[in-house]
């Protein structure tokens, strides 16, 4: 998916519905390629939301975006970093789980002064 396509409001809305039985606990895991769906415009939709490049939003193994205008980084290990899974992730994104509760838990890795500045843009989709 090209990083500079805008994502469409009601396909991210589809992509996330298919998902939401699970992240409800009503149904069995998404299929890889409805999982990878819902991360990758969920995150395209973050960086839309909060444009820069100053941290760097991670979900293996479906994809990372570069957000939140400052500094930016050029080489290497960027300074500021949050990695979760996809069904945090998703939690998140659609406001099902508060960022404070996930990193308290564990369930989201936050590192870099500026980092937690993510949890400002949340959530980016409501389903």
């Amino acid at each position: 998916m090209p990083k500079s396509r805008s994502v469409d409001p009601g396909e991210l809305r589809a992509a996330v519905a298919a998902v939401a039985p699970w992240l409800d606990g009503r149904g069995d895991e998404p299929a890889r390629d409805d999982l990878a769906t819902a991360v990758r415009l969920s995150l395209r939709t973050l960086a839309g939301v909060a444009p820069g490049r100053s941290v760097e939003m991670r979900v293996p193994p479906y994809a990372a975006v570069q957000c939140v205008a400052g500094p930016r980084h050029t080489r290497g290990t960027p300074p500021n970093v949050v990695e979760t899974d996809a069904r945090t992730w998703l939690e998140l994104a659609t406001g099902r789980l508060e960022w404070t509760e996930a990193v308290e838990s564990g369930r989201v890795d936050v590192s870099g002064a500026r980092a937690a500045e993510v949890a400002h843009r949340l959530p980016v989709v409501r389903v």
